[in-house]
């Protein structure tokens, strides 16, 4: 027996899909959606269509960008240019830069290598981060990934490859 009109179930299915949402969580933000008015569920919904369109990774670190050019961080000269911090994900950026202490470049990964989840170093943005180290300038690569056996997974390949 279907509950709701096929369009609120397949809203209830797409907030489902987000990871950290069950069925009764997709549930109550469909509604919450519905009970908003027009202007702010159509400004919501460009606001997803506006950010797949426009942000995409950075060309030297693999972060978040809007459009094609570099990163606010790589493109600043107050960087320090010869460090790298590598991390997993580009939420782990944020973290790193809320604690204003850190001031060189990062390179994130997208990942960590995971046999059970199907994800290798071939899934990943390492083969970037070992050209930039090759091409000289960089004096200091910080791993910042978990300490977890996925996390080790990563630096031990690094290690293989580069150094």
């Amino acid at each position: 027996m279907q509950y709701f009109p096929p369009a609120l179930e397949n809203l209830v299915e797409q907030f489902a899909k987000l990871p950290g949402v069950g069925v009764k969580s997709a549930q109550r933000l469909a509604f919450y959606v519905l009970s908003m008015p027009d202007d702010e569920a159509n400004a919501f919904a460009q606001a997803v269509i506006s950010a797949k369109a426009t942000i995409h990774c950075c060309p030297v670190c693999q972060n978040l960008t809007d459009g094609d050019g570099p990163c606010s961080i790589c493109a600043s000269p107050k960087r320090d240019q010869s460090t790298i911090c590598v991390v997993a994900d580009p939420k782990d950026v944020a973290a790193m830069e809320r604690s204003r202490e850190y001031q060189g470049l990062y390179h994130v990964l997208h990942g960590v290598i995971s046999p059970m989840s199907h994800v290798g170093p071939d899934d990943l943005h390492i083969k970037s981060l070992v050209e930039r180290v090759a091409a000289g300038g960089i004096e200091e690569v910080i791993m910042a990934t978990n300490p977890d056996t996925e996390g080790k997974n990563v630096f031990r390949l690094l290690l293989l490859t580069t150094f």
